[in-house]
């Protein structure tokens, strides 16, 4: 059975079940007040999706993988290591990491809800994954993102790019790159306006805001698309699910330049340090910092948040377990005004 299908029935199953809603937006350039939609522009005129759609889908030269270029921290060529035979490799602390199991797969896992209107606002949900994960076992059925975007009240798509396969490394690829996270915004625009079946969408997808979501390992290519990446004044949110294990600096300098984007960064034992500097850092700089523990603020924008995860959550289960149970829906069911369902509806159905 194909993937198409496979995911498809899977979201069908385990995640439709809301109902639809409709009405325009329109695009524009500058600083967003708080609390109203990021405008973008629209042309489609075709109705809300009626069932949910996911894919894993063959990008073509924006994805994080395969990279041929130079890793930013030793200035050397990223694949440092050549066997006899011509093989390319990277070399790690376990050993080498060869480029064709580890680092050539440039698919994306993309999910579109039940319920979604391109003519509404509307968000992208880019979920970066962690160590020793693929997308299609980990990020859609283990973690259950797709799911958790399609439960959700939020108008918005979802994608995942693969980063190193099933491996324990963290590199961010052609995320590295000034502009790599715009080029990859880019050419998922118009994967995003066929699964939508419709080329007028694209216009749509290139202009909608963002919101980065980074678990444990995912935070070197979240860091990096947020200092690089050439498309910040789209980004409007940026959750962290354990995963402040370095590039505070990168974070920090995210929160002081977007101050009306929201922030927010849930922790085990493991990632507490890296969350307690980034938080003293904010307080000597002035930034609020929110105070509330283990749950979020009614409102995001603008805000920035601390969270320690509930008593006795695991690393492995953080994206379904963290502050709450589904914690990247409770994040997106919080953007009303990116909302495709009214809360009342929702709530009866529930």
């Amino acid at each position: 059975m194909r993937i198409r299908t496979m995911l498809a029935k899977a979201a069908a199953i385990g995640m439709a079940m809301l109902p639809l809603a409709g009405a325009p937006a329109i695009a524009q350039q500058g600083a967003e007040p708080l609390n109203v939609p990021k405008p973008h522009e629209v042309r489609s005129r075709v109705p809300p999706t009626a069932q949910p759609r996911s894919d894993i889908v063959q990008f073509e030269d924006s994805a994080p993988f395969p990279y041929r270029g130079v890793n930013p921290y030793s200035k050397r060529p990223f694949m440092d290591v050549k066997s006899e035979d011509g093989r390319l490799g990277r070399s790690s602390r376990g050993g080498v990491l060869w480029e064709d199991r580890t680092f050539s797969d440039s698919r994306v896992l993309m999910h579109m809800p039940k319920g979604f209107d391109v003519r509404r606002p509307g968000v992208i949900i880019v979920f970066l994954h962690g160590n020793r994960a693929n997308i299609k076992d980990d990020v859609f059925y283990r973690q259950r993102v797709a799911e958790q975007v399609n439960a959700s009240r939020i108008n918005g798509v979802l994608l995942a790019p693969q980063l190193a396969v099933n491996a324990s490394d963290s590199s961010a690829g052609k995320f590295w790159e000034p502009f790599g996270f715009a080029k990859f915004l880019g050419e998922a625009a118009s994967h995003l306006s066929r699964m939508r079946g419709d080329a007028k969408s694209r216009a749509t997808f290139l202009t909608m805001p963002v919101i980065v979501v980074a678990y444990s390992g995912g935070y070197v290519p979240a860091a990096w698309s947020l200092s690089k990446g050439g498309a910040e004044r789209r980004i409007i949110g940026v959750v962290l699910l354990d995963a402040l294990y370095g590039e505070t600096q990168k974070y920090a300098d995210f929160i002081k330049r977007r101050r009306n984007a929201f922030f927010i960064s849930s922790y085990t034992s493991s990632t507490a340090r890296g969350n307690e500097a980034l938080r003293q850092s904010l307080i000597a700089a002035d930034i609020p910092v929110e105070d509330s523990r283990y749950a979020l603020p009614p409102r995001l924008p603008g805000k920035v948040a601390f969270l320690p995860a509930m008593k006795g959550t695991n690393h492995n289960d953080f994206v379904t377990r963290a502050w709450t149970d589904m914690p990247i829906r409770d994040v997106l069911d919080r953007l009303e005004q990116y909302a495709r369902i009214p809360a009342k509806r929702v709530e009866a159905r529930y």
